[in-house]
């Protein structure tokens, strides 16, 4: 899997953006997160090497702005450049997550049709207030590969009426950082099984910093977080 930010920085926009990790380093090397800058690994995608092979071969997963939103509105100026790239490396799969599932119909290219088959688009629903608000406006946008991202998850939340074969798969996770919230596996438990009933994949992806079992509260170290979720052996998809 490659990494590729194109811009960093972003605009908190609901609950779980309270802690977040970005703002969080940044805040340790006295950077502003809420300042929107193109980065210089902006052309990664297309760079090649001195043998004129492409950097990021071809079949690589690319998770894409994970200190940024994709969406964001002062990446606009941009955009048009991303998806030129993206065009042009067909051969690679594409991931971001969005918690501005109203922008995509807006910010995608013109020759975008229903979505392309290299870019996977996930939406953020980290309680039930926002899977409300958003997951009308997901499922209606158009995007080929749609998966779910419930992380941090925040409290308990029904996603039943929204779930079927449109949505790829579904992560799930706590939140981490020493204000963590707590996240109760109960919540995710509860996921898992709205997840099998609707036929869509389920990946437990880390248990956050403070995590609640069976009324038990645990302070799980970083390093520990994604592999005590493993452990659970509850996931459905790798």
């Amino acid at each position: 899997m490659a990494g590729w930010n194109p811009w960093h920085g972003c605009h908190k926009k609901s609950e779980g953006c309270a802690n977040c990790y970005v703002y969080r380093i940044d805040a340790k090397h006295g950077r502003d997160s809420s300042v929107v800058q193109r980065t210089a690994e902006f052309d990664l995608p297309v760079r090649r090497g001195r043998d004129g092979n492409y950097k990021i071969a071809p079949g690589e997963l690319v998770w894409t702005c994970f200190s940024s939103d994709f969406l964001v509105e002062d990446a606009d100026i941009w955009r048009s450049e991303a998806w030129d790239m993206i065009r042009e490396r067909r051969d690679l799969e594409f991931l971001f997550l969005t918690k501005r599932p109203e922008r995509i119909a807006q910010c995608v290219p013109s020759d975008w049709g229903e979505g392309w088959p290299n870019v996977t688009i996930g939406c953020t629903v980290e309680n039930q207030k926002r899977a409300q608000e958003r997951m009308p406006v997901f499922l209606e946008a158009p995007v080929r590969r749609k998966i779910l991202c419930c992380e941090p998850l925040l409290g308990p939340v029904d996603l039943s009426r929204w779930l079927g074969p449109w949505i790829d798969r579904l992560i799930a996770g706590g939140e981490s950082g020493e204000q963590a919230r707590v996240c109760d596996y109960s919540w995710i438990l509860s996921l898992r099984a709205q997840c099998n009933r609707a036929g869509v994949g389920f990946y437990f992806k880390q248990t956050g910093a403070n995590f609640c079992k069976d009324g038990k509260l645990y302070r799980i170290r970083r390093k520990d977080q994604h592999t005590q979720a493993l452990r659970a052996g509850i996931n459905t998809v790798e």
